[in-house]
C-alpha cells in the first residue's frame, strides 16, 4: 500500500513478545506480525527477574524489520506491557539490575507488613487499586525492609513500557496507563501518593512526570536503527498497559459492555468517566485503572489463563506435548461440572506445581478430584467462567447499570470452548476478538497521535470493520446456575 501510514506496536506480554506492522488504508487498518520472541521469568540466584537486555534486542531487531517493510511510511512505534514490575536507574541513567518478576517470593508477607503502618482500607482509599502483593508499592516496600543497596542507589523508578521508550527516545517520562496499575498513584490527586509513599519509607524523588497516552515522545534514536533511517520515526507513550490498549481497540459503539481482556491474567470491567473508590469497591476488591483518554476502568483482576498455562509446561517437561487446540479438544470430551476450583486463591499465583495444587483444593474442598489432563482443563477453564459470572454481577451492582455484552479481547478470545462456557455462566452475549486487540490498540492510539484518525470513536468504528469477530449466545443456562451455587459454596480459599 503505497505510501500508506504505517505503525509498529510493539506488545510484550509474560509468555511472549511481538512486534505488529499496522497500516491504514481506505478507512480499515491492516495488520502484520513481522517477529515474535520468547518471553518468561528468569532465575537469578534465589530470585525471579525479566531479561529486560534480550528483550530489548529483539525489539531493535523487530523495528530494523519493521523499517525495511515500511519503506519510508513508517509513522511510530509504541510499546506495551504487562503491569506493575518496574526499573530502577543510578545517577547515570544506568539500569541498576534486572527488573523483579512480580511472581518473585520477596513480597510474601509485604501485604500484612505494609498494614501494619498503613490500614488496607487507607491505602485502597488514596489508590483505588486492589490490594495484590504484585503490586509495586509492596514490591518497593519489599526493598525497604531488606534495606535494599538498589533502592538506596535509585534515582528513577520506570515502570517496564517507560523504561524502553527511554531506550528508544531518551526521554523518562512515567505513563499515566501504566503508573495506575502501580498502587503508588493517587486518582483523588491526580499525582503520585506521595504521602503514603512517605509513610512507608519509599523515596518519592525517584518518580517522574506522569503524561497522559497520545503523548509524543520524540524520534527514535539514529543510532538504533542498524543503519537504516530512523529520523521520522516518532516514539509515542501510547496507552502502555497492555490491558489499556487492548480496551482501546473494544469494537464497542455503546458505553453498555462489559470488557474480558484474556489471557495470563483475565481482567473484567467497565469503562467509567472517574475511579470509583468506596466501601462497596473496597470490600469487592475491585480495582480502578486509568484508560486512554482520561478514562478509568472500573475492573476485578482474575487469575487467568496462567493456570493452563502451567499446566501446560508441567506436562511438557513430562514429555507430553499440547497446543492449546488439543486441551480445549480433550476439556469438551471431559465430564461437565465435576469440580471447580477458586481461580483467586494465593496458591494458583505463583509456578510449580499446578495439577498438584489443583488437584489439592479439590480434595481439601471435598469435591471429586480431576485426574485426566481433559478433567483439568475443563476445571480450570468451567471454574474461570464461574468466577467471571461472580466479577460481572458485582460490577453491574455496584455500576447500578445493565451490561448485557462481554467483549472478549486479547489472545484468550481464541479459546472457543471458554467463549461459550463464559456466556453460558454469565447469562450474556459474548463477542469475542479482535484477538490480536493489545497491538490494535496500541497502534489506534498511534494512529489518533499522528492526526490520521480522529477520536477513540472514530478508530473503534474502524476496528470493527475491519475485523472478524464471533458471538456466542448463552445456553444450558440452568444447568450453569446449579454449578454457580455449588461454586459460590465452597471455601473458596484453600491455606
Amino acid at each position: 500500500m503505497k505510501n500508506a501510514p504505517t505503525f509498529l506496536a510493539f506488545d510484550l506480554g509474560a509468555e511472549s513478545g511481538r512486534a505488529v506492522l499496522g497500516c491504514l488504508n481506505s478507512g480499515r487498518l491492516q495488520v502484520n506480525e513481522i517477529h515474535r520472541f520468547p518471553n518468561g521469568p528468569v532465575q537469578e540466584e534465589s530470585s525471579l527477574h525479566w531479561d529486560v537486555a534480550r528483550l530489548w534486542t529483539e525489539m531493535k531487531d523487530g523495528l530494523a524489520l519493521a523499517l525495511r517493510e515500511a519503506k519510508g511510511n513508517l509513522v511510530s512505534l509504541g510499546v506495551d506491557t504487562w503491569g506493575v514490575d518496574f526499573a530502577l536507574l543510578d545517577a547515570e541513567d544506568s539500569l541498576i539490575s534486572n527488573p523483579f518478576n512480580y511472581r518473585d517470593r520477596r513480597t510474601e508477607g509485604m501485604v500484612e507488613a505494609a498494614c501494619t503502618i498503613l490500614p488496607r482500607d487507607r491505602i485502597y482509599n488514596q489508590t483505588g487499586i486492589q490490594i495484590m502483593p504484585i503490586n509495586s508499592l509492596f514490591q518497593l516496600f519489599s526493598m525497604v525492609k531488606s534495606g535494599s543497596s538498589q533502592l538506596e542507589n535509585a534515582r528513577r523508578f520506570l515502570n517496564i513500557p517507560d523504561l524502553f521508550n527511554f531506550w528508544f527516545s531518551g526521554v523518562k517520562t512515567s505513563e499515566f496507563t501504566i503508573v495506575t496499575t502501580t498502587q503508588c498513584y493517587n486518582p483523588r490527586t491526580n499525582n503520585w501518593a506521595l504521602g503514603m509513599l512517605k509513610e512507608m519509607e519509599i523515596p518519592t524523588d525517584i518518580f517522574g512526570e506522569i503524561i497522559q497516552p497520545g503523548t509524543v515522545l520524540g524520534k527514535v534514536h539514529a543510532d538504533i536503527g542498524d543503519g537504516v533511517d530512523t529520523s521520522k520515526v516518532n516514539v509515542i507513550a501510547i496507552a502502555s498497559h497492555d490491558t489499556q490498549s487492548a480496551i482501546a481497540a473494544v469494537p464497542a459503539m455503546t458505553d453498555d459492555f462489559l470488557y474480558l481482556s484474556s489471557g495470563t491474567w483475565s481482567l473484567m470491567g467497565a469503562e467509567v468517566e472517574q475511579p470509583i473508590i468506596n466501601s462497596d469497591s473496597f470490600m469487592n476488591d475491585l480495582t480502578n485503572e486509568g484508560g486512554y483518554g482520561g478514562k478509568f476502568c472500573y475492573l476485578k483482576n482474575i487469575v487467568g489463563l496462567w493456570i493452563l498455562q502451567e499446566c501446560r509446561r508441567v506436562w511438557a517437561e513430562n514429555g507430553q506435548y499440547y497446543s492449546y487446540d488439543d486441551l480445549t479438544h480433550l476439556a469438551e470430551a471431559a465430564t461437565a461440572f465435576k469440580a471447580f476450583i477458586n481461580p483467586t486463591d494465593p496458591i494458583f499465583l505463583s509456578p510449580g506445581k499446578m495439577v498438584e495444587r489443583i488437584q489439592n483444593f479439590c480434595r481439601l474442598t471435598h469435591q471429586l478430584v480431576p485426574e485426566t489432563h481433559g478433567e483439568i482443563v475443563r476445571c480450570i477453564l468451567e471454574s474461570l467462567a464461574l468466577e467471571y459470572r461472580r466479577a460481572s454481577d458485582q460490577i453491574s451492582r455496584l455500576l447500578k447499570r445493565e451490561l448485557p455484552v462481554i467483549h472478549i479481547i486479547g489472545g484468550g478470545s481464541r479459546n472457543t470452548l471458554l467463549n461459550q462456557f463464559t456466556a453460558s455462566a454469565t447469562g450474556r452475549t459474548v463477542i469475542a476478538g479482535p484477538v490480536e486487540a493489545t497491538a490494535i490498540g496500541n497502534i489506534l492510539v498511534q494512529a489518533i497521535a499522528a492526526g490520521e484518525i480522529s477520536n477513540l470513536g472514530e478508530g473503534r468504528e474502524i476496528i470493527s470493520r475491519s475485523f472478524e469477530t464471533s458471538i456466542y449466545e448463552p445456553n444450558s443456562i440452568s444447568l450453569w446456575n446449579e454449578a454457580y451455587q455449588k461454586y459460590l459454596s465452597l471455601k473458596m480459599e484453600v491455606q
